[in-house]
């Protein structure tokens, strides 16, 4: 595994630290970007949440995010 996160990885985190104007925008900006699907999207984040590198690289997105996933699940 290389020691830095990929252009890609960079980008899906650049765009979780965004903020949204309203319902849509972020899954166009997704489309636009990276040339992905929200849903694609949504899984390379879910995986880059668990990954140390990506913590290192934004550690106040990729913490609260991670907040909010245990609390979606703790929900449950």
């Amino acid at each position: 595994m290389s020691e830095e996160l990929s252009e890609r990885d960079v980008a899906v985190l650049a765009l979780e630290r965004a903020s949204w104007p309203g319902p849509g925008a972020k899954e166009r900006a997704v489309r636009e970007r990276l040339g992905i699907t929200p849903t694609r999207y949504y899984q390379l984040l879910n995986a880059l949440l668990d990954d140390p590198r990506a913590l290192a690289h934004d550690p106040v997105t990729v913490n609260r995010l991670r907040r909010l996933r245990e609390a979606r699940r703790a929900s449950r």
